[in-house]
């Protein structure tokens, strides 16, 4: 099972969700998805409504207070596959883990899947 390198757990701890959220607009919106698709599926994962996700990017939290402050949506184990050349499912760190969690679903999105296959619908 791979793992990412020594120190990424503490870089992408430090890292700010409001320095990543213009990336990730900018992804789906490149290929003809929406900012509401985008909160929609952020919203999923984490349980954070518009106004709340409006108040972590002005507040520029890190990505371990955005995680910590999120209630991960029990269906999250469901996200399977590779994200930056590492197994969503097999990553050890939770941190890592929910980031790649939430890059992989921006992924899908990016790449036209359906709203009800990312959101993990019965």
């Amino acid at each position: 099972m791979k793992q990412p390198p020594p120190g990424t757990e503490e870089r992408i701890a430090k890292m700010t969700f409001a320095s990543i959220y213009p990336l990730y607009v900018a992804k789906v919106e490149k290929k003809g998805r929406s900012k509401k698709e985008l909160e929609e599926v952020i919203q999923w994962l984490t349980g954070f409504d518009e106004q709340k996700l409006k108040s972590l990017i002005d507040a520029e939290v890190t990505f371990e207070d955005f995680f910590s402050q999120c209630k991960l949506n029990p269906n999250a184990h469901l996200i399977k596959g590779s994200i930056c050349g590492y197994k969503v499912e097999d990553l050890e760190s939770p941190l890592i883990q929910k980031a790649r969690y939430l890059d992989k679903l921006v992924d899908e999105l990016a790449k036209g899947r359906k709203m009800d296959k990312i959101l993990r619908s019965p």
